[in-house]
């Protein structure tokens, strides 16, 4: 997977059912929402993954919350585009990743750990949790860092979503901001198609 086929917003699933996560990728279906991540901590998470992955090719499927080697190697073996991380990762798992052409999106907080992770080869950088630190956070470290790919994860909403992207984040993980949770549990794909309209079409609008 290549950095330009990341979408601007990833969404976020934790907890979910193989059937939930398949509702909410049939309500992304011709919407600009390509990308998808699953938790390591919900139900048989890497066989959702591969299933997900091998059914719907034009969806971007990553695997979140990965901790550690196991997590890699599970994620290498689910055929995931990408991994996310609420941590810094060790360069010997981003390489692993880089190795079979996989995403990698580590996570930092402060300016060293940013740095650090863009430095050990990770393709986009997320900033968790981003909701705590602001938004205006990634414009202030790319003034002595340079350009960067950073993610916002954490209290990103259809509220603030403009704040962070107009603030020098190029990409959103978001979950909770978009859909309502009982629509994923009650696999309402018309109602979560309803969500996704509403957040993007309220986002341009902020947006002009």
């Amino acid at each position: 997977m290549k950095i330009k086929d990341l979408s601007t917003v990833t969404v976020i699933l934790r907890g979910y059912t193989y059937s939930q996560v398949e509702a909410v990728v049939k309500s992304m279906q011709n919407t600009s929402f390509n990308t998808v991540e699953i938790t390591t901590n919900s139900p048989n998470a890497f066989e959702t993954i591969k299933k997900i992955s091998e059914k719907y090719p034009d969806i971007n499927v990553g695997v979140g919350t990965v901790l550690n080697k196991e997590h890699v190697e599970k994620a290498i073996e689910s055929g995931a585009k990408f991994i996310l991380s609420p941590i810094c990762l060790e360069k010997e798992l981003i390489d692993m990743c880089k190795e079979k052409g996989m995403l990698v999106v580590a996570a930092a907080f402060s300016p060293t750990e940013v740095y650090k992770m863009v430095s050990y080869g990770a393709d986009v950088v997320k900033v968790f949790p981003a909701k705590e630190i602001g938004a205006s956070y990634a414009k202030a470290i790319q003034g002595p860092l340079g350009e960067l790919n950073l993610m916002a994860v954490g209290g990103v909403n259809s509220e603030n979503s403009l704040d962070f992207l107009n603030n020098g984040y190029k990409y959103l993980g978001i979950g909770s901001g978009i859909f309502n949770k009982e629509d994923i549990i009650n696999e309402n794909i018309e109602n979560m198609k309803k969500s996704i309209k509403q957040f993007i079409e309220k986002v341009e609008v902020m947006n002009e």
